[in-house]
């Protein structure tokens, strides 16, 4: 039983030593980058409410979270996701703000994955939320800083692929299909099953026009090129002015010189229901995850009671560490403390130098010798 209690359940694990000070050293890193941006830190609760992320919201399923009850019988919910705690929050004490609100954050997300998908269960999320602003100059702000937070990191070699919803949804708006059919033909999409795709779609009734562009969705990634090609898939309008914005953020991109680690896939939706129009990850080598994943959710903070155009990001510190290790990136770390071994006649003496030398901003352990 001893033993036992010394392992953590499924899914968990400890983080200590240097692959710890690794840890704080690129969250400090991060941070810094959001605070030159403007950014201001919030923090929200671990446990909520759990209609905070229920269907509706479009989170996490219900079944992916760790669920409890209050003395009073209220459901509630370690946060799977952290985007709807912040939207709740700046609902709540920026009401009355009409200029945009910069806020971030750092915390632990909690999502119970089945054992065989090999993930962890627990990850710290450091992001970033960009409330009340709807321009392209918001979308770009938001990249930028992704690309800013790889480099500081230390990654060289990588990629922001960005999407937009609405091209899809105004699409399959447009096939006048169930929810149901929606949601199974999304699914198939996101996950680049397109054999999926062609079965299911010649099982509907529906303009073969608009089966062509589904289907062709599956060539609609790569370079700024793709964008053109995205225009020849449809005519629809609402998907022909979500290639436009996007036409349009690559401008903004390159007045930041960042143009280089961008690029475009028109059939990356989310897993979230909340994304209402651009959606992006950043990948590397070394992890077969997104290490970073963001979009816009115009409509969240509406259902908190601020209406209000909004877009952010997260950052997944697992995944970034674990790139780094394959890539074997090297993260500085701060100088170890030094070593003053005392014994009992230089007790004093030896409190009196630590003293004096952490004052100057050394680190100092004391270690009694052996007697």
């Amino acid at each position: 039983m001893k033993n036992q209690l010394l392992h953590t359940p499924d899914g968990v694990r400890d983080i200590y030593s240097a692959e710890c000070a690794r840890k704080l050293v690129l969250q400090d890193r991060m941070h810094e980058v959001f605070a030159s941006c403007g950014y201001e830190d919030i923090q929200t609760p671990t446990f909520e409410f759990f209609d905070i992320f229920n269907k509706e919201r479009g989170s996490v399923a219900s079944r992916e979270m760790y669920k409890f009850f209050d003395r009073d019988g209220n459901t509630l919910v370690l946060r799977p996701d952290i985007t709807p705690s912040v939207a709740r929050a700046a609902a709540k004490y920026f009401e009355d703000t009409d200029m945009p609100t910069r806020l971030c954050y750092m915390g632990n997300t909690y999502i119970n994955n089945s054992s065989y998908q090999g993930r962890l269960k627990e990850v710290t999320q450091l992001g970033c939320e960009l409330i009340g602003d709807s321009s392209v100059e918001a979308d770009a702000e938001m990249i930028a800083m992704v690309i800013q937070c790889m480099k500081k990191a230390g990654l060289t070699d990588f990629q922001v692929q960005i999407g937009e919803v609405n091209y899809f949804d105004g699409i399959v708006e447009a096939a006048g299909i169930d929810e149901e059919t929606e949601t199974e033909l999304r699914t198939l999409i996101e996950e680049k099953n397109y054999f999926g795709v062609e079965e299911l779609l010649a099982k509907l009734s529906i303009d073969e026009k608009i089966k062509k562009s589904l289907l062709g969705m599956s060539e609609l990634f790569g370079d700024e090129d793709v964008l053109a090609k995205a225009k020849t898939n449809t005519d629809n309008e609402v998907a022909l002015k979500a290639v436009e914005r996007l036409e349009k953020l690559y401008e903004v991109l390159k007045m930041y010189k960042l143009e280089k680690h961008v690029s475009f896939e028109l059939d990356m939706l989310g897993k979230y229901k909340y994304y209402t129009g651009i959606i992006f990850r950043a990948y590397t080598y070394g992890t077969g995850d997104a290490i970073v994943t963001g979009g816009r959710y115009d409509n969240l903070m509406g259902q908190f009671g601020k209406e209000a155009a909004s877009i952010g990001f997260a950052i997944v510190m697992n995944r970034l560490m674990l790139a780094l290790s394959s890539q074997k990136i090297e993260v500085e770390l701060p100088n170890k403390a030094e070593v003053i071994y005392y014994d009992d006649t230089s007790l004093k003496e030896a409190i009196e130098k630590a003293c004096d030398m952490r004052e100057q901003g050394v680190k100092v352990k004391l270690i009694k010798k052996n007697a």
